[in-house]
Parts: C-alpha cells; structure tokens; sequence
C-alpha cells in the first residue's frame, strides 16, 4: 500500500492523463471525479505489476451513467491506449 503523499501522486498524474471517451469526447478521471477511485484501486493491487495493477482496477471500478440507473466498468469507458498509459504511470509505483 503506498503512502499517503504518494497516493495523492498517484491521483494527481491520473487525474490529468487518463479519460473516458464517450463519442468524440474526452473526460479527464480529475474531471469526472473517478481519479481518486482509482489511485485506491491500483494502489491495492501493485505488488501485482503495473499491468495487472491496472487492469484489475479498472474493472473493480463501476462508472454511473444516466443518473446511476446504468453502471459500467471504468475499462468499458477508457480507449486501449489510455489502459497502457496508466501502465506507465503505475510502473514506478511497482517497483
């Protein structure tokens, strides 16, 4: 489990690289208020490794859409090139 100065890293560098897409739209997880969700959810898996970490988090997280009548994974929402980004943001973590 990391710290928490380092967690709040983790959730800063989240924040501001990875989003959702829906359509032609990109939502920064700071934005739509998921950053911290998943700073938690990959910190609890890192002794796993940076992609394990990630994908495991990103399903663990359900995303309500529609005013919460609609849940999704986070992973149904991210574009496979932002799974490899987080990956790279969880690589130092890990070590």
């Amino acid at each position: 489990m990391l710290k928490s100065a380092e967690l709040l890293d983790l959730q800063i560098a989240i924040a501001d690289r990875i989003y959702i897409q829906v359509a032609s739209w990109h939502l920064y997880l700071g934005d739509a208020g998921l950053s911290e969700k998943l700073a938690i959810e990959c910190s609890a898996h890192l002794q796993l490794g940076a992609s394990v970490a990630s994908r495991k988090a990103i399903e663990a997280i359900q995303v309500p859409l529609g005013g919460g009548s609609t849940r999704l994974p986070l992973a149904r929402l991210i574009p496979p090139g932002q799974i490899f980004d987080l990956e790279e943001i969880l690589d130092p973590y890990c070590r």
